[in-house]
């Protein structure tokens, strides 16, 4: 559903470090035309601050940690998957943007269901194998795009597009 002024609805999900450098860049490219909404890990305390075009922020809870424990990580995804439902059933956004962070997951997969267009960008960091989110989303996203050319002759469904820095 378009927002109240006809503008696009982009739920752009930044992740900490880089995801959010290479997000933010994007969305300056993408310009003011669109209605933006933002998911941020509910501890990254920098994220948040760096946004230059004005929309929500969310946030959600990070669904695994650097110790991985089957258990717990399985939790948290459920609860961080609860959380990114609400924000997509409260934003309603058209499309969800992504360059993976583990919380694109739960959001993406949700977002996908839900009937919104999945963009995910991997990671400029990736460049002969991608990563664990982005091996995930690449069976989920509408557009799936790599920022280097040995990505997209290794996955048929890649666009290569250049790099964003």
């Amino acid at each position: 559903m378009p927002s109240d002024d006809g503008r696009i609805r982009l739920l752009v999900i930044l992740g900490e470090g880089g995801h959010t450098k290479e997000m933010l860049t994007l969305v300056d490219m993408l310009g003011d035309d669109i209605a933006y909404g933002y998911i941020v890990i509910e501890d990254d305390e920098v994220s948040e601050h760096k946004i230059r075009r004005p929309g929500p922020v969310y946030r959600v809870r990070r669904p695994r940690d650097k110790a991985h424990h089957l258990l717990w990580d399985t939790l948290k995804t459920l609860h961080s998957g609860w959380q990114a439902l609400r924000v997509l059933l409260r934003f309603r956004p058209q499309a969800v943007l992504s360059s993976g962070p583990s919380v694109a997951v739960p959001a993406c997969v949700l977002a996908r269901i839900l009937g919104c267009r999945v963009i995910f960008v991997e990671t400029g960091s990736r460049v002969s194998a991608l990563s664990t989110t982005g091996r995930i989303i690449y069976r989920v996203a509408h557009l799936f795009f790599v920022q280097w050319p040995e990505l997209e002759s290794r996955y048929p469904k890649a666009i290569y597009a250049g790099r964003l820095f």
